[in-house]
């Protein structure tokens, strides 16, 4: 009996596949014969797929859904909703041999990544030398910043299909990719940079905008006779202009003094690393496994710092901001990778701050793999799982401080006095149902709804109360900011260095159909409740606070609460 199942497996997958080719034969007086070896990988691949979903695996396995890339189905993607790019590299038609992921030796020494405030002038001299060299080589160079650029570009924006499954697009944003893929990026393109040079010691600088003492652009990022130089930036963000992490636009966002924006930058950081990150699929993005066409949620750090960032580094005379403020030419920007350099740094705080006891297990997430080129020129298979240790991959970072830990928002009124002005505002004005459907509602406006909290429901002391805004549909090209308030009784207190301050949303179109598809927001608020004394009400206001004019592009289905365990 199995072994009819087999053959009419195989059966169908050749019927399938040689159906829509017959048709090109007949229709086509030129086509005069068909590539077996091309006939041979495309039943192959019908087959393995019928073998997958139609009894053909052993019922006591589990079946794996890492995602991979299928590295010979790269083709055009949108870089924005109204731009199609191309950036595939160079023959990748052709299959090409792979290694797979060995950890450096590990007698070798550590290498440490420093801040790039703090880096000596031989240091600046030595990675302006190697980023020279790696811009000189020609763009069949896999090494070249070019390709090195175009790397971002590809998995940013849906060009590559998830191996198996075509159609299917690999994209590392608003994912539980997005930290480990971007890590192994830069990991690669340092070890290239040190090689360049001859210096094994070499090791990237991170931007630490989260500190003080960091938070403007590093100087020599603005020497215009330097390798570290781009001319799509915003000029008026140059130093001594303190970078602003909660970026919505300068037209419509007030210019806080130096020592003000610094103020809500750590408190920020606060909400967006301590407070509103407690649980890992806040921290990391949604879940997402092989033939999952797309995530619906970004995580707190994707949203802000790293979107914002992104957005207010890129030149206002562009469209989309670019280079930085649109993923499929960020990396043409060099600061782009002391960005991401610092990332990878949040991510390992944050794993520090909750004694890795929110690391993913999943094995679905731990054998996702990718491949890179690597310094000599090999490409390399790397899993999931290689990149979890910074000391095994000879790399730490130089310990700063993390001052925002220390910044804790207080509630801009004291609560019981929010609590009576809330209750006269709602007396005055009915407050609508957090329910939009069918229709949703479209941003044009600041507004407030009441929502309920399921207090019938027995809560474990371990759940994280979280707000969901769902069914977020945005439309058109522009970046889109939208800030949440909990019981915000005055609206002239609207900042994040308020404790009323819940989340953000940030989002940069692009990427193609499956990052057009409906969102969600979630932002936990336990630890905000509790210092808003609202824990124990049976409902809370939820104010939602266009930040950008392109919000009336955007429309939501409605606001509830939900748990995590």
């Amino acid at each position: 009996m199995a072994e009819k199942k087999w053959v009419l497996l195989v059966s169908l997958a050749f019927i399938m596949v040689m159906s829509p080719l017959s048709s090109r034969i007949m229709d086509s007086a030129q086509v005069l014969h068909l590539n077996m070896g091309e006939l041979a990988s495309m039943v192959l691949g019908k087959f393995q797929f019928w073998a997958t979903f139609n009894n053909g695996v052993d019922r006591g396995t589990v079946e794996s859904r890492a995602i991979g890339p299928n590295m010979t189905a790269c083709h055009h993607s949108y870089g924005r909703p109204d731009l199609l790019v191309y950036c595939c590299p160079p023959g990748f038609e052709k299959s090409v041999p792979f290694v797979d992921f060995e950890f450096p030796d590990p007698r070798s020494p550590v290498k440490v990544r420093r801040p790039a405030h703090l880096l000596d002038e031989s240091f600046i001299v030595k990675y302006n030398k190697a980023l020279s060299i790696m811009k000189s080589l020609p763009y069949d160079d896999p090494r070249s910043f070019a390709r090195q650029a175009e790397l971002h570009c590809q998995f940013c924006t849906g060009a590559y299909e998830q191996l198996n499954y075509s159609d299917t697009p690999v994209n590392i944003h608003r994912t539980w990719l997005f930290f480990p893929w971007h890590r192994m990026m830069i990991y690669f393109h340092e070890r290239i940079l040190g090689s360049l040079i001859g210096d094994d010691s070499f090791a990237l600088p991170f931007w630490a905008w989260d500190i003080p003492e960091a938070m403007p652009m590093p100087d020599y990022y603005v020497n215009e006779n330097s390798a570290f130089f781009h001319t799509e930036r915003d000029f008026s963000h140059f130093p001594p202009r303190v970078a602003d992490l909660a970026y919505s636009t300068d037209k419509n966002h007030p210019h806080l003094s130096n020592d003000e924006q610094i103020d809500v930058n750590l408190k920020f950081m606060y909400t967006q690393m301590v407070s509103g990150a407690r649980k890992t699929e806040l921290f990391m993005g949604c879940t997402y496994r092989a033939n999952d066409g797309y995530c619906d949620t970004t995580g707190t750090v994707e949203q802000a710092p790293h979107n914002t960032l992104h957005t207010w580094i890129g030149s206002s005379l562009n469209p989309g901001r670019e280079d930085m403020g649109k993923f499929y030419s960020a990396a043409k920007d060099p600061i782009f990778y002391a960005h991401h350099s610092n990332i990878d740094r949040l991510w390992e705080a944050w794993r520090k701050i909750n004694n890795r006891r929110l690391d993913i297990t999943d094995p679905d997430w731990l054998d996702s793999f990718f491949f890179f080129y690597d310094e000599n020129l090999k490409l390399v298979k790397i899993k999931v799982r290689d990149v979890l240790d910074t000391t095994k991959l000879g790399y730490s970072f130089e310990e700063v401080d993390h001052p925002w830990l220390n910044h804790r928002p207080p509630p801009s009124v004291p609560p019981k006095q929010a609590r009576q002005m809330l209750k006269l505002k709602e007396n005055k004005n009915p407050v609508f149902v957090s329910d939009f459907r069918p229709d949703g509602r479209v941003l044009d406006g600041i507004f407030t709804v009441k929502v309920l909290r399921p207090m019938k429901r027995e809560r474990k002391e371990e759940e994280e109360e979280t707000i969901v805004v769902y069914g977020i549909e945005v439309k058109g090209n522009d970046y889109v900011k939208f800030d949440v308030y909990v019981n915000l009784s005055d609206e002239t207190k609207m900042n994040p260095k308020f404790r009323e301050f819940a989340g953000t949303f940030a989002h940069i179109p692009g990427g193609g159909d499956a990052m057009k598809k409906k969102m969600k927001l979630k932002l936990g608020v336990s630890e905000l409740l509790k210092d808003l004394e609202t824990d124990e009400d049976e409902s809370i206001w939820v104010t939602v606070s266009p930040a950008t004019v392109s919000c009336s592009n955007v429309s939501i289905e409605g606001i509830r609460i939900e748990y995590i365990e």
